[in-house]
């Protein structure tokens, strides 16, 4: 099965409203590369100003709660998500796994609920350096997806990004033959855990100091679909031409 790439970015705690500009240069450069989907996720802020910059964009949250609603201050709900018009929003991203203390149920919680909010799902897992190191960084991803995976899921609204947390935001990047070793390892799990027309139909994206260079090498390893890019996706200079690496392939 031939699967769409796939280039998403995530803003993180960057952007205020004079950045739409450059949200409306990306969206606006990239429907020269219609055979690859294009996502960006802004911070909460923005998602309604740039859904209205860039009208039928897809834009997505960096985060949900798991509950659709509640005693919970400074939370975002699935739900609200999608009523501003959201199409998407990530899930599990290190940074909340490593500075908030998220667990993998936690993850496979707010997962579901972004599922049934009707949102598209970025599921992310990665292992940090000294689990690399250590040889174990297969097997901790694949727990990491074992535990964070929705029960029931339409894969098309589902995608993986495999993003080691040693290379983010770092300029280290693993070598081609790892990355698609371990994406081949995720497919694998996938297929195991979710039957194989749920792994043959999810895309696995790559992320972790994705950039114009070294983007082409990446996006053609073997099982990857594209990528999770972070600061390189702030501008359009840095961004389309990882969009247009994804587009020649």
């Amino acid at each position: 099965m031939a699967r769409r790439k796939y280039v998403v970015g995530n803003w993180k705690m960057n952007g205020t409203k004079a950045a739409l500009d450059e949200a409306q240069a990306i969206f606006a450069a990239t429907k020269d590369h219609d055979a690859v989907d294009v996502a960006l996720c802004p911070p909460f802020t923005l998602i309604g100003p740039m859904i209205a910059a860039a009208p039928g964009a897809a834009v997505g949250g960096q985060d949900c709660h798991s509950a659709a609603s509640g005693a919970f201050t400074g939370s975002v709900a699935a739900p609200m998500l999608a009523d501003i018009g959201a199409s998407l929003v990530i899930v599990g991203h290190s940074e909340r796994r490593e500075g908030c203390g998220e667990s993998d149920a936690e993850v496979k919680a707010k997962a579901e609920a972004a599922l049934t909010a009707g949102l598209s799902v970025i599921l992310c897992v990665g292992e940090p350096r000294g689990v690399r190191e250590s040889g174990g960084a297969i097997d901790y991803v694949l727990a990491q997806i074992a535990g964070s995976l929705p029960a029931e899921f339409d894969p098309s609204r589902l995608a993986i990004a495999y993003e080691p947390i040693w290379a983010i935001g770092t300029g280290l990047v693993p070598t081609v033959d790892d990355v698609a070793a371990m994406h081949g390892a995720i497919r694998e799990k996938l297929g195991q855990q979710a039957g194989a027309g749920a792994a043959e139909g999810m895309r696995i994206l790559y992320g972790g100091s994705v950039n114009a260079e070294n983007a082409a090498e990446l996006l053609d390893a073997g099982d990857v679909d594209g990528a999770l890019v972070g600061g390189a996706s702030l501008t359009a200079a840095k961004f389309v031409p990882i969009v247009a690496a994804a587009a020649a392939l």
